[in-house]
């Protein structure tokens, strides 16, 4: 019995699915009659490249096709004959097989030389050429170049950086891609059908993703399926999930959209103890955070454009893709960058420590402790950029905090609130690192967006000095403590900041208010400190004489 990949090989371009932008130029050039003499199929493999080989040749060789047609007959004795492999004039080289130079003379060379008994054109099929030697491709060289007008020649590879330059310079080159999750589901459909076998789409799509893109290890993985069923019935084979679920690898996207929803309704106990099962399931807890880390790329590209999802996000195929969207509708972007930047560094923490999944509770408990306000608006093509860059601090300043305006609508803090305790910011800093608080000393507090505060800095080092982790870590827990809140801290950059002795200054634009001057007047008397005193505290000197 053959297999399902051997059995459901196309036999028509019309039946390769994908490489639409190849088959559309071959079928250009078989009807216009401008056949190149050579080609080079180039491309991951069992993605189509030896199939349209073989339609190719048995296309230029049909007795039956019509000027105007582009597609063999599959009737006509040549036809059969190439479809059957009985044909003498398409000759098909295994590279990996016969490298060596003398093989290209005694398979290739000789046999170009020879016309074509009953074809119109002699074919040669050369599989895997990346992996002839160096003396082969040189002998190759010349007949590839200058071949009799009958014999035409199809490279196929899977690492077209091996082939000589020489090489590829003589051929017409294709480069075939990966086939997406719904044209593979497509197939395994199609073949579901003929086969007379019933089974849920869902499950089809699982195969798609296994397969990352590659046809014939879908209908490979189809095809075990199949045989494991023991179902029969009236109607054909039924396959249910728990049967499919005996072949199909595992795959964790599923429990990672449930860790997404777990976390988008702040349910840290539904989210560690998913953690935890995967565990006690023998997961590879880096391999699924690899996976959760994908999906929320997906979802954080899909906010930002949908369109440029289709290109450049994970395929789940159309059931997941609907359970994503339904998860997802309610994230802003914002939140989404958050959890991947604690993903990204809860599993760059996984080998350091002493229980494997910890970083990731870690990371999902302060995930879930973080209020509402995430710093960047929910996302939409036209706002996007604007978001992005607010984090970067390279885009439009926040406006300067001012008693006089509104408060913010997290009714927890406000800028009145952040103005008020500054000082207390800055003397429990102090305590913490000393040199820490000179540089806060000439910050601003600019905006307080949800959870994340905004300090202005006139100099670059001190925007990342600040930003260093350990510093953050260190500045965001003195937040913690005087205001009684888990703040994210902020850092951008305004070059109109005055600043004068490590003070800063106020100017006329109104970025200095009256609540932060006082608090800065206050703090300045109390510590009577001078220019000397500044630098023995700092750099642990004391005077000798």
């Amino acid at each position: 019995m053959a297999t399902l990949y051997r059995k459901y090989r196309p036999q028509q371009f019309s039946e390769v699915v994908g490489q639409n932008h190849i088959k559309i130029t071959l079928e250009h050039e078989i009807t216009s009659g401008k056949i190149a003499h050579a080609y080079l199929f180039c491309g991951p493999r069992a993605v189509g490249k030896t199939t349209v080989a073989r339609i190719l040749a048995k296309a230029i060789n049909c007795l039956k096709r019509k000027k105007s047609e582009s597609e063999p007959c599959n009737k006509c004795e040549m036809c059969k004959e190439i479809t059957a492999g009985r044909s003498l004039d398409i000759i098909e080289v295994d590279a990996a097989s016969h490298t060596g130079v003398d093989n290209v003379r005694e398979n290739i060379i000789a046999n170009a030389r020879v016309a074509p008994a009953r074809c119109q054109y002699k074919v040669f099929i050369i599989d895997e050429v990346h992996m002839l030697s160096i003396s082969a491709f040189n002998a190759l060289l010349k007949v590839i170049e200058e071949p009799p007008e009958y014999v035409i020649f199809i490279l196929c590879t899977t690492e077209v950086h091996k082939v000589p330059t020489t090489i590829i310079s003589r051929c017409q080159r294709f480069d075939f891609k990966r086939i997406s999750v719904g044209e593979i589901t497509k197939k395994l459909q199609y073949i579901a059908s003929k086969e007379k076998i019933r089974i849920d789409r869902k499950i089809l799509e699982t195969i798609a993703r296994q397969s990352e893109g590659h046809m014939r290890d879908a209908e490979s993985l189809l095809g075990q399926i199949v045989v494991l069923s023991p179902s029969e019935q009236a109607g054909g084979h039924e396959i249910t999930p728990e049967e499919a679920d005996l072949v199909i690898p595992r795959s964790d996207l599923i429990e990672a959209i449930n860790l997404v929803d777990n976390l988008a309704k702040k349910d840290a106990g539904a989210a560690i103890g998913l953690i935890n099962k995967l565990i006690d399931e023998g997961i590879d807890l880096k391999r699924f955070l690899t996976d959760l880390i994908e999906l929320l790329r997906k979802i954080m590209i899909t906010k930002i454009n949908p369109a440029l999802a289709e290109k450049l996000g994970l395929e789940l195929g159309e059931s997941m893709e609907a359970q994503v969207s339904q998860v997802s509708r309610d994230l802003v972007l914002g939140q989404i960058i958050v959890f991947m930047e604690k993903f990204i560094e809860a599993r760059n923490n996984l080998r350091g420590s002493f229980i494997s999944q910890l970083p990731v509770e870690i990371a999902i408990t302060e995930l879930c402790t973080i209020s509402s306000g995430w710093g960047i608006a929910a996302a939409s093509p036209a706002s996007a950029p604007d978001s992005f860059s607010q984090r970067s601090g390279q885009a439009e300043r926040p406006k300067a905090i001012s008693n006089s305006r509104p408060a913010t609508t997290n009714q927890d803090i406000n800028n009145d609130i952040i103005l008020a305790k500054w000082h207390e910011v800055l003397a429990k800093v102090k305590k913490y690192n000393h040199s820490l608080s000179f540089i806060l000393r000439v910050c601003r507090p600019m905006d307080i967006n949800g959870r994340r505060l905004y300090l202005a800095f006139k100099y670059k080092f001190h925007k990342e000095r600040v930003e260093d982790p350990n510093i953050k870590k260190l500045v965001e827990k003195v937040l913690q403590e005087v205001y009684g809140l888990p703040l994210l801290l902020g850092a951008v950059i305004d070059e109109d900041l005055a600043v004068s002795n490590g003070e800063l200054v106020s100017n006329d634009e109104g970025a200095g208010d009256k609540q932060m001057a006082k608090t800065k007047a206050k703090e300045k008397d109390n510590e009577k400190n001078n220019l000397a005193e500044k630098l023995l505290k700092t750099f642990g000197g004391k005077i000798i004489k």
